[in-house]
């Protein structure tokens, strides 16, 4: 009986302990303490809602040579906030142009009206519909933003996002729309023998199921907007932009020589490369003020 009871209080001792190392219950996030969250985790398994105290606001104003693709973006993002039809978005191209930085400006723009960011990232897109769960009663408009999105074949989170886009049997949310950034037009890498196993029939060209697989997932966003890189009269407008921004008015010739300069040895004329000469010559000059980049 003695040796009964010394493994019963040793078993109780040991569920004590584990107990003391698996996490609590996670409340759900406090919503009207934040208008931008992130999707994080315990470990690989219970995941929840994280308020983001201090998220990155930018300015429309702020974005320069991406008139097009900002027009489009507040469009889409304007009919989703008033309830109307609205379609998932994906924007690829060239980086550093302002994809992630314009997804952030309609969190600026249509806060007050009620949207709401959550971050989610790639890895976790197998969380998808448990994101979606907690979300779809809520009053609030929610996006769910994938930045810099790619994948390589196998990825689980591939044929998560896919169910989600168009194809799960649940039915999608209508306060939820997804926005994903990526420099790729598929997602996927895209190989030669891909385009060699096409079929002929007749005068028609049929892709391959490789091809077709890596086309589907992108065709289940309704909207596609391009990035293109920038010009040099576009890149020295977003100079500018930084510059005043910064403190500093007068572009002198000596400053637009540095620019270029700058921008060569970047190997990319772009708005983030901008954003990155611009703190550095401020800084230098002294007139650098305290700020998150784009």
């Amino acid at each position: 009986m003695n040796d009964w009871n010394k493994l019963y209080t040793r078993a109780e001792n040991l569920l004590s302990r584990l107990e003391g190392l698996l996490p609590g219950e996670k409340p759900g996030p406090d919503w009207n303490s934040a208008v931008a969250f992130r999707w994080r985790k315990y470990g690989r398994t219970e995941g929840f809602i994280q308020p983001v105290a201090h998220p990155h606001r930018i300015s429309w104003e702020s974005l320069r040579g991406i008139d097009t693709q900002k027009n489009a973006i507040d469009q889409n993002t304007h009919q989703f906030v008033q309830g109307r039809p609205a379609n998932n978005v994906l924007l690829t191209g060239a980086r550093g142009t302002g994809k992630s930085s314009l997804i952030k400006t309609m969190l600026t723009k249509y806060a007050a009206a009620g949207l709401r960011l959550i971050e989610v990232q790639k890895h976790d897109l197998t969380d998808l519909h448990d994101i979606a769960d907690q979300i779809h009663q809520r009053p609030e408009r929610f996006i769910i933003y994938c930045d810099d999105l790619s994948f390589e074949s196998g990825e689980p989170g591939y044929k998560a996002l896919k169910a989600v886009l168009d194809g799960s049997i649940a039915a999608s949310s209508d306060n939820v729309l997804i926005y994903a950034t990526s420099n790729r037009r598929h997602l996927m890498p895209e190989f030669m023998q891909e385009n060699r196993d096409a079929r002929h029939i007749g005068n028609e060209i049929h892709p391959s199921e490789a091809v077709e697989e890596k086309v589907s997932l992108s065709e289940r966003f309704g909207l596609w907007v391009s990035f293109y890189p920038f010009d040099q009269d576009q890149y020295l407008d977003a100079v500018t932009q930084w510059l005043n921004y910064h403190g500093i008015v007068k572009i002198t010739p000596a400053v637009r020589k540095a620019a270029l300069q700058w921008a060569l040895g970047r190997g990319s004329r772009s708005g983030r490369v901008a954003w990155q000469f611009a703190c550095d010559w401020a800084g230098k000059a002294g007139q650098y003020e305290k700020s998150a980049s784009p």
